[in-house]
């Protein structure tokens, strides 16, 4: 992986481009002068929104700060080219229709690859994989299976562009994927792809345009048909888990609880967490957004104490996508507390269940560049992650 600049390295470049002082751009931010240097020099976490923050006040997208990680340079690019184009060309499929039964094989797989976080071979996987997905649907016009297919696989896809920081071909897929959920009535397929336009604002830092978004689905999704089954509450519930993070990075606690609270009122009639469309949720994956919430909102001693109770009693129902991000924030939240062992010792165990999504994740990242800047350097494990991420050579 190519090693990149520091976020912190980033803003200091990009401040002084701009030719603006430590004291202004802090107060543009609406942070303090301390917090900025204390980002510039590499001893503080730049969090998500504080990314915004900066990258509002300098106008420049939420990426130029984060920089560009990379999984393997050149394999990754071809990989990302190809997706490029299959999605490029959505309604002018290349591939014959397949055997319905192999085709249900190979979403099945992508939607597993991604909930593995395993994105090389799923990229490898979703150029020929739309393709045919979308030939059988424009055969089988109006069959609502055909095209739920369709924005699964678009779901797989935007979780591999988002994670891989390539926030351009996210936002192309997202319409993609719209666009296949309003084929035909679709309200499952439709919440899905409100979820990914709702990362979309997430990703860029515009946490009220994603609110409005979650809200507009919520509402469509409650006026339509339908009673108290668990398929609803998957997609109401994940509707409302978007908007806690969404709330929670805006530092809006009272929207942040009503989603919270609204999010658990559906989860207690799951017993277990399921997977569906590409969402997940029930009552551990509930307990996770909310231990993420309390870092968003300034309280990383609740978060690292939920952190506590979540290894001792560690979630069963949920895929490694979920569990390696549990164990991102509560190295965020030990971080916070001063814990640096806890939180070297979460981000081991986040390597362990989801190691590509960990190697790109910007806050498992920013915890690992943190850790070295404050005399870590010579602890073997943090040494052997770094290297991972392409932060040391």
């Amino acid at each position: 992986m190519e090693s990149t600049p520091a976020p912190g390295e980033n803003v200091a470049v990009l401040r002084k481009a701009r030719g603006l002082g430590q004291a202004k751009l802090a107060r543009l931010a609406g942070i303090s002068v301390s917090y900025l240097t204390k980002i510039e020099v590499g001893v503080r976490p730049t969090t998500p929104p504080v990314a915004a923050a900066l990258a509002k006040a300098m106008h420049v997208p939420v990426q130029r700060i984060y920089g560009q990680p990379f999984l393997g340079p050149s394999e990754q690019a071809d990989l990302l080219n190809d997706l490029r184009g299959a999605v490029r060309r959505y309604t002018l499929p290349k591939e014959d229709v397949p055997d319905p039964a192999l085709l249900a094989a190979d979403v099945d797989r992508a939607m597993k690859l991604r909930a593995e976080t395993r994105y090389l071979e799923l990229l490898g996987l979703l150029p020929q994989l739309l393709g045919q997905v979308t030939a059988a649907a424009l055969s089988s016009p109006g069959e609502a299976g055909a095209w739920t297919q369709v924005s699964d696989v678009y779901g797989c896809a935007y979780a591999a562009a988002h994670r891989l920081s390539q926030p351009d071909l996210a936002d192309m897929i997202v319409s993609r994927q719209a666009w296949a959920a309003q084929q035909t009535w679709n309200p499952g397929a439709e919440v899905s792809a409100a979820w990914n336009e709702a990362g979309t604002y997430q990703s860029a830092g515009q946490y009220e345009d994603g609110l409005a978004i979650v809200e507009r689905a919520i509402s469509r999704y409650e006026s339509a048909p339908g009673d108290g089954s668990p398929a609803r509450a998957l997609a109401l519930g994940s509707l409302h888990l978007r908007g806690v993070v969404l709330a929670s990075r805006h530092r809006d606690a009272g929207a942040t609880e009503d989603h919270l609270q609204k999010a658990k009122r559906h989860a207690r009639g799951i017993p277990r967490d399921i997977l569906k469309h590409n969402l997940t949720f029930g009552q551990e994956n509930t307990a996770l957004y909310e231990l993420a919430a309390h870092i968003e909102l300034g309280e990383p001693g609740r978060a690292a104490s939920m952190g506590g109770s979540l290894l001792r009693t560690p979630p069963t129902t949920l895929t490694p996508n979920r569990l390696g991000r549990m164990h991102i924030d509560i190295a965020r939240a030990r971080l916070d507390t001063k814990d640096y062992a806890g939180a070297e010792e979460a981000l081991e165990k986040a390597f362990g269940v989801a190691p590509q999504m960990t190697e790109v994740h910007p806050m498992a990242r920013e915890v690992i560049r943190v850790l070295f800047v404050l005399h870590q350097r010579a602890r073997p494990h943090l040494m052997t992650m770094a290297k991972r991420s392409g932060l040391a050579e």
